[in-house]
């Protein structure tokens, strides 16, 4: 079937177009949940909660506004960072695992690529005391800067120039 044809039949609710569609779209809109939540279990139910989302809103998608394709991958995009926003996954990513510390640190600061888990961590010891706590709250166990404020009992500008401060710190002794 043509796309013009299975989006109109979806629109209808046609059983057979939305399973020609997820088939199409469901390894695009895992990959990007996937990226958000970091976790292929959840990344595999909030999928199926796009889909779903889509089949009750169809009437929504116009195809003078965009194609299908941009229409569902919002829908995920929004999908995943509501997830990311609710109290239960911010709670589930307090403990996370070095791996994933190392995984920000690599894409969201651009430190060396070549670092692996346990060279993090003996990095990180050898920061000042300061440094160690305001970097294994935000990165190690997942808090928000606010959280970290309240936790260290520290002023929210404070936790933001530390962070900035000891990432900066941490990046110079991990490139020596």
């Amino acid at each position: 079937m043509q796309l013009e044809s299975l989006v109109s039949k979806f629109k209808l609710k046609d059983v057979r177009a939305f399973e020609e569609l997820y088939n199409m779209y469901r390894d695009s809109m895992h990959g990007v949940i996937y990226n958000i939540v970091r976790d292929h279990n959840i990344a595999e139910e909030l999928m199926q909660d796009v889909f779903i989302k889509a089949w009750n809103n169809a009437d929504s998608y116009s195809a003078e506004k965009g194609r299908f394709f941009t229409w569902i991958l919002n829908i995920a995009r929004n999908t995943a960072i509501d997830k990311t926003r609710s109290k239960a996954f911010k709670n589930s990513k307090k403990n996370l695992d070095a791996e994933y510390f190392v995984d920000i640190l690599q894409h969201g600061d651009s430190l060396d690529e070549q670092t692996d888990a346990i060279g993090i961590k003996k990095f990180v010891s050898q920061l000042a005391k300061k440094c160690i706590e305001v970097i294994e709250l935000l990165y190690f166990k997942g808090y928000t800067q606010k959280e970290a404020s309240e936790t260290l009992d520290m002023p929210i500008g404070t936790i933001k120039t530390r962070n900035r401060n000891c990432i900066k710190e941490l990046r110079t002794i991990v490139l020596e």
